[in-house]
């Protein structure tokens, strides 16, 4: 949110002539100094002299932006008496709350004021004799534009802010990201890390939770990556990154919490915003609507994009060693492969203020894709003995066809209620969730240019979960939070496969019989929660938030053929610690620690046997069990003329994990399966900088390193493997504001090298440049983009070393994209009263991916779970 910053006039007023007098906000200095990295200044702030009146009463509340609803740290609150003139006033802390004590008898206009907004003024503010606490709940300041002279300033909210428990990156300042989807927003995001296949790590970890909305979502349960690129990046408002989360999350997600927040309309009135973008590689179109009336709102909004162009190349060589009889064979391979995608998303939303304390909310949310991968002529050959100058056992070439189709349906229904005293709330939350999944391969093998043999798998699953929760907090004095919630998931997985083989190119498919070939397999889970959170604030600056949560899982899996498969029930007690000190001058230091589990996805658990291609073939494990982690943290934030610096460093020990585990199967094929039998230990720490400059210039960015251990804890020499090893990745954003209307943006990011249990995968970076115009009184704009220009191709070697299976694989991806990107917007919307907080379910759930206490929107009535 851009804004005309004037500061030049405000300089010389005093905040406050007597502030030693008056009850100073945390963080705020004698004197009425501001705490350092705190902007000057306001609209229109009038100067404060000293109390002339003193009394029992007390004013309080907080500000809050009218359109994010997030705080507006240190604006000014000013009391003026029946002449308009100023006779108190203090300044808001961090979390934009304030207290004016000491206020006299009489009626009062409250006047509210900061760099950048409107001031806002509540007049017929009345105190009596009897020194009562007048509350004013919660301040929406809105935004304004101001010139004084030749003198501009230019401001923008962060790119990235440092909340107490998380790290929030504003996408939708990102111009970078237009045409893209949720995975070329999340590259952007410090802590995370994103491979050219969407997978997404937290620290090194792939054990991580995406929340959509504070919502969870069958389909980013069963795989995060294709969840990600349903999601156009023109939908995406912010993402929020939770390393450290409390009891009131779902004990899931060992690494973390990733929540991405779609963008929503909360005004009055009636808006239509259209975005569109035509590439090189890929087109995009999206669209968002909103109205709202009275107490009632409704939203809607949608966007797809389409990806083509993206051909590349695959090279693999692999050595397999006989467990039995040491006899070695030599495989190379090599391909030119193709992809495409088409994936979109709908939502809906519904809220409904039934009175002052009683709130209905539903949200509808409808996503689809469907994504093709090509090797065109897949060359194989295969030599016996451990180099090409063996003898040619045997030669193939096939084209090989992946298709990945899924649709999902989130729709939820949650009722709030708040009681009188500010931060004492129920909410009762449902959750309705499904995704059908297919995932098909065909084989189609040649004899020269004549078709001999075409083999197909075709596997068709879906994973459905209801969810009911309950949450209850309540206020214990002016320093205490108690909160207490229940939770049940019941969740049901299927999967039904098949393989079907045809002779010749027009013969008729036939089944394959074996149960490992065709079957039917059912898992059922249910997890029962219930946690207990307590948050204390003490010694003025320390902030102190414990709990603990125990969830019992229950499992009921079998096969069509009658096979049943035996896992017990197990239950777990997660407890978690967080512990923050704000020092004098603004700075803050935190600590936590917390216990996670992570319970396999069905990407893991599903027995179907994926062989696209037939030397390197995939099966899951329905007997996995869920992997432990203990995770510690210890972080810095601090501010230097205007520069935002902020250090982490973690620990974080996972026992139990889940591994793939390499085998050689008939001489010249690796077969991955899964099982329990890694230890993990990742010791690093994070940097991130925001630097703003003259407001024209932002830069921000900052390295990711860690040092990780893998260990499979296997006593049998052919198949025990450790590694461990330096990882090194980082990023880079910039933007520059020519003029109010042209600005220019860059970003780059760079994976370093992956430390796997068996090998390695090389790095690779990514890079984009922006430009953009607003148009029309900034209700249109338009821009270009271009990615890797300098680097159109890019090469991802993975390499794996064991006694019995070494690897060498090369796949080769065309980066180099361009784009045209228009957007266009039309309604008039106004500001809203303030709106009820709404909660949601947030099943923060399954470990996705392979190898190969919220306070975001505080308001009156408590935060967001």
């Amino acid at each position: 949110m851009k804004r005309q910053l004037v500061c030049l006039a405000l300089l010389s007023t005093p905040l406050l002539a007597s502030a030693q007098d008056q009850p100073r906000p945390e963080g705020a200095r004698p004197g009425g100094q501001r705490p350092a990295g705190a902007p000057a200044g306001g609209e229109g702030r009038p100067a404060l002299p000293s109390p002339v009146v003193q009394g029992s009463g007390k004013l309080t509340g907080t500000v809050l932006d009218a359109a994010s609803k997030q705080p507006v740290p240190f604006a000014t609150v000013a009391l003026l008496n029946a002449a308009g003139k100023p006779i108190d006033g203090t300044v808001a802390d961090d979390k934009g709350k304030f207290s004016i004590g000491g206020v006299a008898a009489g009626t009062y206009t409250v006047q509210v004021s900061f760099i950048g907004y409107k001031n806002l003024e509540k007049p017929g503010v009345s105190f009596t004799d009897a020194g009562e606490t007048v509350n004013l709940g919660t301040i929406t300041l809105a935004s304004a534009t101001q010139q004084l002279g030749e003198v501009v300033v230019q401001g923008q909210r962060s790119l990235v802010e440092e909340k107490v428990d998380r790290t929030i990156y504003n996408a939708e300042k990102d111009e970078t990201t237009r045409g893209g989807d949720a995975t070329d927003v999340l590259k952007r995001v410090p802590l995370l890390s994103v491979d050219l296949d969407g997978n997404v790590s937290l620290r090194g970890s792939s054990n991580i939770k995406v929340l959509i909305n504070n919502k969870p979502s069958t389909i980013a349960a069963s795989n995060v990556a294709d969840a990600l690129k349903q999601i156009p990046a023109d939908q995406i408002k912010s993402v929020e990154v939770i390393t450290s989360p409390s009891a009131k999350y779902d004990a899931e997600g060992s690494g973390g919490i990733i929540n991405i927040i779609t963008k929503k309309d909360n005004l009055q009135g009636k808006t239509l915003d259209m975005r569109t973008s035509v590439g090189y590689r890929s087109a995009d179109l999206g669209l968002n609507a909103g109205y709202r009336t009275g107490k009632m709102g409704f939203t809607l909004g949608g966007g797809m994009r389409t990806g083509y162009n993206t051909p590349g190349s695959y090279e693999n060589t692999q050595l397999t060693t006989s467990p039995t009889d040491g006899t070695q064979r030599l495989t190379t391979q090599q391909a030119d492969t193709r992809r495409r995608n088409l994936g979109g998303r709908v939502n809906f939303g519904w809220d409904y203020d039934i009175n002052k304390r009683n709130a209905l909310s539903l949200g509808v949310q409808l996503g689809v894709r469907n994504g093709q991968n090509y090797q065109d002529a897949l060359i194989t050959r295969t030599y016996a003995g451990n180099s090409t100058d063996g003898p040619l056992v045997n030669m193939s070439v096939r084209d090989v066809t992946s298709t990945d189709r899924t649709n999902n349906l989130d729709l939820s229904l949650n009722y709030t209620h708040l009681f009188t005293k500010p931060q004492h709330e129920f909410s009762l939350l449902t959750l309705y969730s499904r995704t059908n999944a297919t995932n098909d391969f065909s084989n189609t093998l040649y004899n020269t240019d004549e078709v001999t043999q075409r083999l197909k798998n075709q596997n068709d699953s879906y994973n459905q979960e209801v969810t009911v929760q309950a949450d209850y907090q309540v206020p214990l004095g002016k320093s205490q939070l108690l909160e207490l919630g229940a939770k049940d998931i019941m969740r049901q997985v299927r999967s039904e496969y098949t393989y079907l083989l045809a002779d010749g190119a027009t013969g008729e498919f036939r089944s394959l019989p074996g149960s490992s070939l065709t079957n039917v397999f059912n898992y059922n889970q249910n997890v029962a929660a219930g946690y207990l959170s307590y948050t204390l604030s003490f010694l003025k600056s320390y902030s102190l938030k414990a709990g603990a949560r125990y969830e019992q899982t229950t499992i009921d899996a079998d096969f069509q053929t009658g096979q049943t498969v035996k896992l017990p029930s197990y239950g777990v007690l997660v407890p978690s610690v967080n512990l923050s000190r704000k020092l004098a001058n603004g700075d803050m230091i935190k600590a936590a620690y917390n216990r996670r589990i992570q319970r396999p996805s069905l990407q893991f658990l599903n027995p179907n046997i994926q062989a696209s291609n037939p030397l390197n073939v995939t099966q899951g494990n329905p007997l996995l069990r869920p992997e432990y982690t203990n995770s510690y943290e210890l972080s810095y934030s601090t501010f230097l003329k205007g520069t935002t610096l902020s250090f982490s460093g973690f620990v974080r020990n996972t026992t139990g994990s889940i591994q793939a585990v390499r085998t050689p199967l008939g001489g010249d094929t690796i077969r991955t399966s899964y099982a329990n039998i890694g230890n993990e230990s990742a010791y690093g720490m994070n940097v991130f900088a925001n630097v703003n400059l003259a407001g024209k210039l932002s830069l921000s960015g900052g390295p990711d390193l860690y040092y990780a251990v893998l260990r499979n804890n296997v006593s049998d020499v052919l198949y025990n493997a450790k590694n461990e090893g330096w990882v090194l990745s980082g990023r880079l954003f910039g933007s520059y504001n020519f003029t109010p209307k042209w600005g220019l943006q860059f970003f780059g990011f760079y994976r370093g090298r992956q430390v796997q249990l068996q090998g390695y995968q090389s790095g690779f970076g990514v890079y984009s440049l922006g430009l953009k115009r607003d148009l029309w009184d900034k209700k249109g704009s338009l821009g270009f983009g271009v990615d890797n220009f300098l680097t159109p191709t890019y090469k991802i070697r993975s390499e794996v070393v064991s006694p019995l299976v070494t690897q060498n694989s090369v796949n080769t991806m065309q980066m180099l994209g361009f784009r045209v990107n228009f957007s266009y917007r039309i309604g008039k919307l106004t500001t809203a009263p303030t709106q009820r907080r709404k909660k949601s379910v947030n099943n923060d759930d399954l470990k996705s991916g392979g190898e190969g206490t919220d306070t975001s929107t505080q308001q009156q009535g408590g935060g967001r779970p």
